[in-house]
């Protein structure tokens, strides 16, 4: 079945845009839209859609208080949400994620990126954009105490992945710099976190970065 998809955003030509770039995917199908926050609601509980994109700026509710409602701990029947928004501010990043966002993109983050977070969220994993990574990386590796011990040790490859994420690099980069596929990198950031028990790429660029293997923190 394919993963069943809800694009919320008041400009109907990034409606039209994602939708495009979705559809052709064989494992995705957008079941519907909408232009607000209350539309949202009831357009996914009306088809029950496994994945939500969400605007945080709409009418009505704003992408953040949806995010809350399909997607936090009083969510009768949780969706999983993914934030998709053109504004790149702390005070949309925490509460998003904190509202249970499964992953936070920026709209300039392209298509790949896109269709990624999709397939992550469905499998329970979280996708941020690789900027806003490195912004949150450097906002608390002063702060962080010391860097719990993996659970089961990293291979020698992981740890080259693990700190080309600290660097803020998408899939597609890693594996170019690595001369592997982006499906090959994305098995083993998964494996990353599971080892590391993290959620996010945010957790593995902080234990990157602490243990020295994450190069230079880009400026």
């Amino acid at each position: 079945m394919p993963i069943r998809v809800l694009i919320a955003d008041d400009q109907e030509v990034v409606r039209r845009g994602m939708r495009r770039i979705l559809d052709s995917q064989a494992d995705i199908e957008v079941v519907a839209e909408a232009a607000d926050g209350l539309a949202a609601l009831e357009q996914a509980d009306r088809v029950r859609p496994d994945v939500a994109l969400l605007d945080v700026r709409m009418p009505g509710l704003d992408g953040l208080e949806v995010t809350r409602r399909l997607a936090g701990p009083d969510a009768r029947t949780p969706v999983k949400v993914v934030v998709v928004t053109t504004f790149d501010l702390d005070e949309y990043v925490y509460p998003a994620l904190r509202n249970g966002a499964s992953g936070f993109l920026l709209k300039k983050s392209g298509p790949v990126l896109l269709v990624e977070a999709v397939r992550a969220a469905v499998n329970g994993d979280t996708l941020i954009s690789p900027s806003i990574t490195v912004r949150l990386l450097r906002q608390v590796v002063d702060t962080r105490p010391e860097p719990r011990a993996p659970l089961e040790p990293l291979t020698g490859r992981e740890v080259e992945v693990a700190g080309k994420v600290a660097e803020g690099l998408t899939n597609a980069d890693i594996g170019a710099e690595l001369f592997i596929g982006a499906g090959t990198v994305k098995t083993h950031v998964a494996a990353i976190q599971r080892k590391l028990g993290v959620r996010n790429r945010v957790g593995i660029a902080l234990w990157a970065h602490e243990m020295g293997c994450s190069g230079k923190l880009p400026s």
